[in-house]
């Protein structure tokens, strides 16, 4: 195994120590010397990675965000009209919820911090702005095709943003008390059918 291999390897155990720690524990209930006690690493190996705890929470939250863009990415089919567009991206809902099942701790955790950590908090907005920019794009360039009609671009894509995380939310808090996933699709059927422009 190559020197890069092992330091990788490193890292990812420590990540992997750290999510268990904060699920467990939360955020303040838990120091560096247990997610090195956990990991089997040394604290000098751990501060190779992470310049401090703070720097490890926000990195969990960057490992998550990137499986959700990269598969924003993948939804995004090319010549796909407005309404097509914005009903894939309830697939995405589809990771999200696998995601949030069993980790209501560490989800709660992620908002808890952000609210009292301004690094945090630039952290967790900084998704909701991409998403929030990607979404108001579909809106308004379904608005120029004509499949969708004349509205805000910014407060449709407020309305889908705020579903979703109402979604991902009930869906980590009670996870057996709805298919989320049918229930998401439901959701963007509910707001398509005020978007879409009919024909005449």
């Amino acid at each position: 195994m190559s020197t890069q291999q092992r330091s990788e390897e490193t890292r990812s155990r420590i990540l992997q120590a750290a999510l268990g720690c904060f699920s467990e524990r939360g955020y303040d209930g838990t120091g560096v010397a247990e997610i090195c006690q956990r990991a089997g690493v040394s604290k000098g190996a751990f501060y190779h990675h992470f310049a401090s705890k703070q720097a490890l929470f926000v990195a969990l939250l960057a490992q998550w965000l990137a499986v959700l863009d990269d598969q924003a990415a993948v939804q995004r089919a090319p010549g796909a009209t407005a309404p097509q567009a914005l009903q894939a991206m309830v697939a995405l809902l589809q990771q999200v919820f696998r995601d949030a099942s069993g980790r209501l701790t560490m989800f709660l955790e992620f908002w808890r911090q952000a609210a009292r950590d301004e690094a945090i908090w630039q952290a967790t907005m900084a998704p909701f702005d991409r998403y929030h920019a990607l979404l108001a794009g579909i809106v308004r360039a379904g608005i120029a095709e004509g499949s969708l009609r004349p509205c805000d671009p910014d407060n449709a894509a407020r309305v889908i943003v705020s579903m979703a995380v109402g979604m991902v939310l009930q869906s980590a808090l009670d996870p057996t008390g709805s298919d989320w996933q049918q229930a998401a699709q439901a959701g963007m059927d509910l707001l398509l059918a005020g978007l879409v422009r009919r024909a005449p």
